[in-house]
């Protein structure tokens, strides 16, 4: 850190009965009062430099002993203006980092201009400012803190926009020197300052973000402009240090979101931030994560953020939402209804769907007289645009397929909401494109855990619940599971167990009078909802609490047998199920008695099939 030292005289200023004076053999003539404070003084020093004294003392009348001057509102208070006293007296000051906005600030109000006397407070404040202060990272930093107490005066003599210019120049100078730390505080650790060789290199890792990060929010949002409008330093490291600064400023929020109960007064200074930081954010994609993009959003809703903020959020969030994870998108909801914001996720999916449409898959070609020679020209550009649009769909596809994974897990949370409408959990599971789920093994658990906390849904509700669930891609652990779910409308259960028999047979090559149309579908279905690598039934990688118990199961017959116990006992089995099954006289179609004619289309091709094939031989 810098400093520098004015005078030469010792300090003989001293107390008197709450009244300062300074030591000498002549009596003070003159008596200047600072907040408070009463100075005994004389005026031959303070007038030979002081301007507005010259001034004041001009204007007020003499008294036989002393002439008072009162200096109300005067910047830095009395120890700014013993500072500029001592100077005058000639006695020894410090300057430093510290105390120099205070003593411009002084100097600038009792007018120590060079028009008083050459080389006055001054110039030589403002000289040890630009050559020292700013030239040093620290002292520059440290400096630009202290403006805020003199807001205006530091506004109006130009120390704040010097020293922002200062910093960002420094930072603009080398900015790809050092990358940002992954430790957010540096409580509890030293700088990491070793030298080589006589000289200091700094090699603790975002130097610049965690000292930035202690300005406060109007100064920091004005520095970090400033770096920005340069141009030279990486979005990524703006973004990173965005991410430290909001991780200083707001850790209860984005931390313990159910405490965040704050006054007034706390809440609008954070709302302030947050929206200043939002504000300050990059337009890359890959600037900022999508995770801390969720936490900012948390903590918008908790803060009542403006509806811009909140929808640029949610637009920067739709971009990259296949990065994000299930406890991301658990943002607490602002009223009592519901544990979490279901309509921000809403938001954010209209916004991924809206981001990711396919482009073409081949470039447009202008139709013309010229199009021959155009096309010659351009030829290696329309096949690079070709392979571009080409990689971007396959991208988009496999940002789909993630979001619809994630979409299955968020779905498996809420559905333990019991103020969850069914509304919501319906057409947050159909916003999801059918291809866009390799297998439906999430979306099944989730319907399962919303079945268990709504147990009051009648049978219309639940057939509608299910309404989305594909039982072809189902798996053989999910399968099982729901054979013996009591709470699945019964239709669903035949579905599974038709399928999961169907399947069973094909792999043994047992059915082998089934039609070819309903061979290849199952076989379709079965290589689509298994993909390499994509897919494991193995029950090590199942959370404790999706590991659903399959005792009692013994093989499809009993489950077979199980059904028609079931059927038996119900009383509402579609007419059209019975009707159907009277008219076929296979003894094939008869094995299969117990299964409803969902999907109609397909079953009635199967039916037709059997009817001809028992008609040719009779």
């Amino acid at each position: 850190m810098k400093f520098m030292k004015l005078g030469s005289r010792p300090d003989t200023f001293y107390n008197s009965e709450s009244v300062r004076s300074v030591s000498s053999e002549v009596s003070s003539d003159l008596v200047v009062q600072v907040n408070g404070t009463r100075y005994l003084l004389h005026k031959f020093p303070l007038l030979s430099k002081c301007l507005r004294l010259q001034k004041l003392c001009s204007e007020s009348p003499e008294s036989t002993q002393h002439q008072i001057i009162q200096l109300p509102d005067f910047p830095g208070g009395t120890e700014s203006f013993e500072l500029c006293a001592k100077f005058c007296y000639g006695i020894t000051i410090t300057l430093s980092a510290y105390n120099i906005v205070s003593a411009r600030c002084a100097a600038e109000y009792l007018q120590m201009t060079e028009e008083v006397e050459k080389g006055n407070l001054v110039y030589k404040l403002d000289v040890f400012l630009n050559s020292c202060i700013l030239n040093g990272w620290k002292d520059s930093i440290i400096t630009l803190q202290t403006t805020k107490a003199f807001q205006l005066w530091s506004e109006d003599l130009g120390i704040t926009s010097r020293c922002i210019e200062a910093i960002a120049a420094k930072v603009l100078s080398n900015p790809l020197k050092v990358s940002l730390s992954h430790s957010y505080s540096r409580r509890g650790r030293d700088r990491d300052d070793i030298s080589v060789n006589g000289s200091k290199t700094n090699t603790s890792k975002g130097w610049w973000a965690e000292d930035l990060s202690e300005l406060g929010i109007d100064l920091y949002w004005r520095t970090m402009i400033a770096l920005k409008s340069g141009g030279k330093v990486p979005a990524n490291l703006v973004g990173d240090a965005l991410r430290i600064y909001a991780s200083k400023w707001l850790p209860n929020i984005s931390r313990n979101p159910e405490n965040g109960e704050t006054t007034t007064n706390s809440s609008s200074k954070s709302r302030l931030l947050l929206e200043s930081v939002i504000s300050l954010l990059p337009t890359e994609r890959a600037s900022v994560s999508c995770s801390f993009l969720l936490k900012l959003l948390k903590a918008a809703n908790i803060l009542r953020a403006s509806s811009s903020s909140k929808s640029e959020l949610a637009r920067r969030i739709g971009i990259q939402l296949d990065e994000a994870t299930v406890s991301d998108l658990l943002i607490p909801s602002t009223s009592n209804d519901m544990t979490y914001d279901i309509e921000v996720v809403f938001t954010i999916l209209e916004q991924f769907m809206l981001q990711s449409q396919s482009p073409p898959t081949s470039p447009v070609h202008v139709k013309g007289r010229f199009e021959r020679h155009r096309r010659s020209r351009s030829a290696n550009n329309g096949d690079f645009e070709l392979q571009e649009s080409r990689r971007s769909s396959t991208s988009s596809h496999s940002s789909k397929i993630k979001v619809a994974k994630l979409v299955d897990g968020y779905l498996k949370e809420i559905g333990k909401d019991v103020n969850l409408p069914l509304s919501k959990f319906t057409a947050l599971a159909e916003a999801i494109p059918d291809f866009a789920r390799l297998d439906h093994d999430d979306l099944y658990r989730a319907i399962d855990i919303y079945l268990k906390s709504h147990p009051n849904l009648n049978k219309t509700e639940r057939k509608r619940l299910c309404r989305t669930l594909d039982c072809k891609k189902l798996s053989m652990e999910v399968c099982m599971h729901a054979a013996q779910n009591e709470l699945l409308p019964l239709r669903v259960v035949v579905q599974v167990l038709f399928f999961e028999q169907a399947r069973a047979a094909m792999a043994g090559g047992q059915l082998t009078d089934l039609p070819s149309n309903i061979k290849a579908l199952l076989a379709a279905q079965d290589d689509a909802s298994r993909p390499p690598g994509s897919l494991s039934t193995n029950r090590s990688m199942v959370q404790p609490e999706d590991q659903w118990s399959v005792s009692g199961l013994k093989s499809p017959s009993s489950n077979i047998s199980t059904l028609r116990m079931k059927l038996a006992e119900n009383d509402d089995l579609d007419e059209n199920f019975h009707d159907g099954i009277s008219k076929t006289h296979s003894s094939k179609v008869k094995q299969l008695c117990s299964l409803p004619t969902r999907p109609k289309r397909m079953f009635s091709k199967l039916w037709s099939t059997n009817n001809r094939s028992a008609s040719e031989k009779s």
